[in-house]
């Protein structure tokens, strides 16, 4: 079960190219072009600048990163350690739509090269809103469009609130983990448009893994 992780990647990754993500993506794109050009993502940034922010949202960034790495692999030694084969699947599934976020995400990142905003003394006067540099690797996949963060932590949510939506206590826990990464990112390393970008992605990528799940014979599963 765990080699279909790596198996299934690719396939995966295409999923979220069809014609109707691409729709939604190019949606994303234009959201983030009219926010930075009617000013809202500098004035956003002016509005959540501080300590108090900071002490908030900065967190998110360490959280969002081991947490996508603890979930997964808690759901599938769970599930191996108490032979319950569909809870070991449903972390392998969600390790795919995690992979797959941070793996689109960061392939955007490498074209976009979008400038982060100064987040740590906040004392610049200077809107860098929108300063892409748009080519090749030119700022590097950390910083950039769309959050990674985001976009992880919302495909994680998307597929857990599909398997486990049903247990109210998993579902709140999921969307709580969603908001607070995502609007953490937003007040501390990334731009409000961003964050929003990381959504809609995140929701391409959540949905295109569990819709080829679900596509896929009983036995491959």
């Amino acid at each position: 079960m765990l080699f279909s992780l790596f198996r299934e990647l690719p396939r995966n990754f295409l999923a979220c190219f069809r014609w109707t993500n691409v729709v939604a993506g190019a949606a994303a794109g234009l959201v983030t072009f009219v926010l930075v050009h009617f000013g809202f993502d500098w004035w956003y940034f002016e509005q959540t600048r501080g300590e108090t922010f900071l002490a908030f949202g900065l967190p998110a960034a360490i959280v969002g990163f081991f947490i996508p790495i603890l979930v997964p692999v808690l759901l599938y030694w769970f599930g191996e350690r108490t032979e319950r084969p569909e809870v070991a699947r449903a972390g392998v599934v969600v390790a795919q739509a995690e992979l797959v976020g941070w793996l689109l995400s960061s392939l955007l990142k490498v074209f976009t090269g979008r400038l982060q905003p100064e987040f740590y003394t906040h004392l610049t006067n200077v809107d860098t809103s929108h300063t892409f540099l748009f080519g090749f690797w030119r700022h590097g996949i950390f910083w950039g469009w769309p959050s990674s963060h985001t976009t992880v932590a919302v495909a994680m949510a998307v597929v857990l609130l599909r398997l486990y939506g049903k247990n109210k206590f998993v579902a709140v826990l999921a969307i709580l983990y969603a908001a607070y990464i995502a609007l953490g990112v937003s007040v501390s390393i990334h731009w409000f448009s961003d964050m929003i970008a990381g959504v809609v992605f995140g929701i391409i990528v959540g949905s295109s893994v569990l819709l080829r799940q679900q596509s896929k014979p009983a036995s491959s599963k």
